[in-house]
């Protein structure tokens, strides 16, 4: 199967010309980059907690299943609200979602970290996924629709973005770390700040027009086969996804806070390299459906091997690390599909694929550490290893369905949503 030009795809998928996407995805409007800017942050909430896990667990006296559940509640409550997002951000405008989304996060991120109890924690990091749902959701639509270039080339820098954030937050969680577990939680309030005044005063003003959004839109996109499959798919991957970073930190015993810092660090680091040019090159000599099939198999070798090996500090690291590469190779594949997955406005499709998602891969972190707990270090891996196994088979299987929607399918909707994001940038 070979791939059609990335032109194409987003000639059909944006309005916008397709001579449009020759130029550097680096050359946005000021309007992209403060979003853009803020995306780094809300993405260094994944991997800040990952270095004081363990520390966590010490001093509020939990069990790893127990802080598991910081991964839970997060993804579970992100999961769901990303069935409003759309709903909101059609009532009162995206820039007002996103600010909306920053301020929960800033506030909730605080109260998590002037908590007494892990159940306080894991409460507040359910309000904090709240926030990242209105604001990561809104963020992708205004990137993808207010950047000068193709679809491909603005969700290369939501990638960048989010593998930035993704890289950094473990090197900022431990310095932060360091110094009181509570150190990260305030972190992220700090930051978040600064990215709500830099949205604030460069993003402008995006007022709702046209068609409003329902609850039932959603799942009314998860009708469309392609968009389903991708979902299911996804469900697996995150369910390895949130298991490597849940169970991650503590098949490393002897790892102190900036070890695990620095490894998630290397992790994440990879994961932003390859989602921003080796997932594109990739994706021109072989195709989506081909590379996406590979890179999932190969995550799912790399977690059985830590399963087997679970004992070796050594090599629990340096899969970790490797996993970075085929996590942001798929990241990038499969956000691009997921945009030109079903005959729908960007902001309805994101939120059906991120629902299922999310939801569904919410309970991995809990069953890994519980398994970690009852069975042993290597269970958590061998758990993650199927899941992504599972998601290999169903890519495999639906390939031809999704390759006719993605080649084949009737060009989206163009939205109120995307019409106003092209005027911001076009302002910008």
């Amino acid at each position: 199967m070979t791939s059609p030009s990335t032109t194409h795809e987003s000639s059909h998928t944006t309005g916008h010309a397709p001579e449009a996407s020759s130029g550097s995805f680096l050359k946005q409007p000021r309007a992209v980059w403060a979003v853009a800017f803020a995306c780094v942050i809300a993405f260094m909430g994944i991997g800040l907690v990952d270095p004081i896990l363990k520390e966590i667990a010490a001093k509020l006296e939990a069990s790893p299943s127990q802080v598991s559940l910081l991964f839970t509640s997060y993804m579970a409550i992100m999961g769901i609200a990303m069935l409003v997002t759309g709903v909101v951000s059609s009532r009162i405008g995206p820039k007002r979602t996103l600010l909306a989304g920053l301020v929960l996060i800033i506030v909730f991120a605080g109260l998590a970290g002037s908590s007494g109890s892990v159940g306080a924690v894991i409460g507040f990091r359910a309000g904090w996924g709240l926030g990242n749902a209105l604001f990561v959701a809104t963020a992708l639509s205004t990137i993808v629709s207010a950047s000068k270039g193709s679809v491909a080339q603005a969700i290369i820098l939501f990638e960048a973005a989010l593998g930035l954030g993704i890289a950094s937050g473990p090197l900022i969680g431990g310095v932060l770390g360091e110094q009181s577990w509570r150190g990260p939680f305030f972190g992220v309030s700090v930051l978040m700040t600064i990215a709500l005044v830099a949205t604030t005063f460069f993003l402008p003003a995006t007022p709702p027009t046209g068609r409003r959004t329902s609850l039932a839109d959603p799942f009314r996109a998860l009708r469309y086969p392609a968009l389903l499959l991708l979902g299911l798919v996804a469900v697996f991957y995150n369910l390895g996804f949130f298991t490597l970073l849940a169970a991650g930190p503590f098949a490393l015993p002897t790892y102190g806070i900036m070890q695990i810092g620095w490894t998630f660090f290397g992790w994440g680091l990879l994961l932003a390299v390859t989602s921003v040019w080796v997932a594109p090159v990739l994706q021109r000599w072989f195709g989506t459906m081909r590379t996406l099939t590979a890179v999932l198999g190969l995550f799912a070798v790399d977690l059985a091997v830590m399963a087997l090996l679970a004992e070796h500090e050594t090599v629990v690291t340096a899969c970790i690390v490797v996993a970075g590469a085929f996590i942001g190779i798929n990241n990038t594949l499969v956000t691009e599909a997921v945009m030109g997955a079903a005959p729908v406005e960007r902001p309805v499709a994101s939120a059906a694929y991120s629902f299922v998602r999310f939801t569904g891969g919410a309970i991995g972190p809990f069953v890994a550490l519980k398994l970690a707990e009852h069975v042993g270090v290597h269970a958590p891996f061998w758990f993650g290893a199927i899941a992504v196994a599972v998601g290999v088979v169903i890519v495999a299987a639906g390939s031809p369905t999704i390759s006719r929607a993605l080649h084949g399918g009737p060009p989206a909707p163009h939205s109120e949503e995307e019409a106003e994001a092209e005027l911001v940038g076009d302002m910008g």
